[in-house]
């Protein structure tokens, strides 16, 4: 992996330390994710994808965040347990970060300078706005269970809004063209 993003220091959810270049040859799916979120059984989705695909290559990093009405309000610990006793979370889960503002994880500020226009954006803003949420600049992530895709070689390939669902055709065919690419 060759892009900068794939040296940024990162912590997982037990306290190891880790970075992307640590999953190189895989293709990634990095995703924002909180507990207490309408979208939150999105975790569903995303585990069975992981299932199905991480033969393949596919691995899914899940970074909590409580950027978005404090959906995510709970201790590291508190958060794993709550993924694997509601979801069975398999995949990798990172201690709480930021992912957008004064102290945006450097990986969040890498993820969106690269790929700053998510597919299917619209609806979600769209409907945050209509509730009286701000949604931040463009290249801001929106909200919880925003996606980015990171090829096999660290680059960023795609993005995806919050509200595209793991199995949503769109996301499915992307994540499929990155896993025929060795």
């Amino acid at each position: 992996m060759s892009d900068p993003i794939t040296a940024i220091p990162l912590t997982r959810n037990d306290g190891e330390t880790d970075t992307l270049a640590n999953h190189s040859g895989k293709v990634l799916l990095v995703v924002n994710v909180a507990s207490k979120c309408g979208l939150t059984p999105q975790y569903e989705g995303l585990e069975a994808l992981y299932r199905a695909k991480a033969a393949d290559g596919l691995e899914v990093l899940a970074f909590p965040a409580n950027n978005f009405n404090a959906q995510e309000p709970g201790t590291d610990e508190e958060i794993a347990t709550f993924c694997q006793t509601s979801f069975d979370i398999t995949f990798p889960l990172y201690s709480k970060i930021s992912v957008k503002g004064d102290d945006i994880h450097p990986l969040y500020a890498g993820l969106t300078a690269a790929k700053p226009d998510a597919v299917g954006d619209g609806p979600m803003r769209e409907r945050l706005n209509g509730y009286g949420i701000a949604t931040g600049e463009r290249g801001e992530v929106v909200w919880n269970f925003e996606k980015f895709l990171v090829g096999r070689d660290g680059r960023v390939i795609d993005r995806f809004a919050p509200d595209i669902a793991a199995t949503d055709p769109r996301l499915v065919e992307s994540i499929d063209r990155a896993l025929s690419i060795d």
